[in-house]
């Protein structure tokens, strides 16, 4: 029996996916073979074009099926905060965190910037920003940030400095350290817009 056409079009593109994540997450995007990853997940030239274009294509298929994980982490480690406070800050400094893993700290922090351009304007973008606008609207109403703030503003300039921090992470020659003191930083900026009882 054969299977419907629209359940091997999502196996064919799964296959160029993991494949491709494999090959970005080991060897980075500039050394993989768009030969080696087709033929390690039994598939051709021709496949990869049909799905996604080309290699760049590809790369931010793989980049949208990592974000999409990130978030959902960075969502379980939020939710276990005792406030919406906490919860915001544990949002965000999770996603920097996240830079010292190494695949995402190649493919997300380093080569997605270096092929894709400037993080702030690609698609899952407006998704993040959106969400931190509600975030911080809701933390306005509630008294908990200061009441002259524009939310988006606010969101969109803290979007920029996380991206920025966790690409610093990845770019450094000791991540584990500039981990720190970016998070340290990152949450003394945060603290600017907690507004004391």
């Amino acid at each position: 029996m054969h299977r419907p056409r629209k359940e091997m079009i999502a196996a064919t593109r799964g296959k160029l996916i993991a494949a491709a994540r494999h090959a970005f997450g080991t060897i980075g995007y500039a050394e993989a073979s768009m030969d080696d990853f087709t033929a390690s997940a039994g598939l051709t030239r021709g496949a990869l074009y049909h799905h996604f274009g080309d290699k760049k294509g590809l790369l931010q298929a793989v980049i949208a099926e990592i974000d999409g994980e990130m978030a959902v982490r960075v969502n379980e480690v939020a939710s276990k905060a005792p406030t919406r406070w906490q919860h915001f800050v544990d949002e965000c400094t999770t996603y920097i965190e996240m830079a010292l893993e190494p695949e995402i700290q190649r493919i997300m922090f380093r080569d997605g910037p270096a092929v894709l351009g400037d993080p702030a304007q690609w698609p899952n973008a407006n998704a993040c920003t959106a969400s931190m606008t509600d975030h911080l609207t809701a933390l306005q109403q509630e008294g908990v940030v200061v009441a002259d703030l524009d939310p988006e503003t606010a969101a969109r300039l803290i979007n920029g400095a996380s991206s920025q921090a966790a690409q610093r992470i990845a770019n450094s020659k000791d991540p584990e350290a500039t981990s720190k003191k970016a998070i340290a930083a990152f949450k003394q900026l945060l603290e600017g817009l907690h507004k004391r009882a």
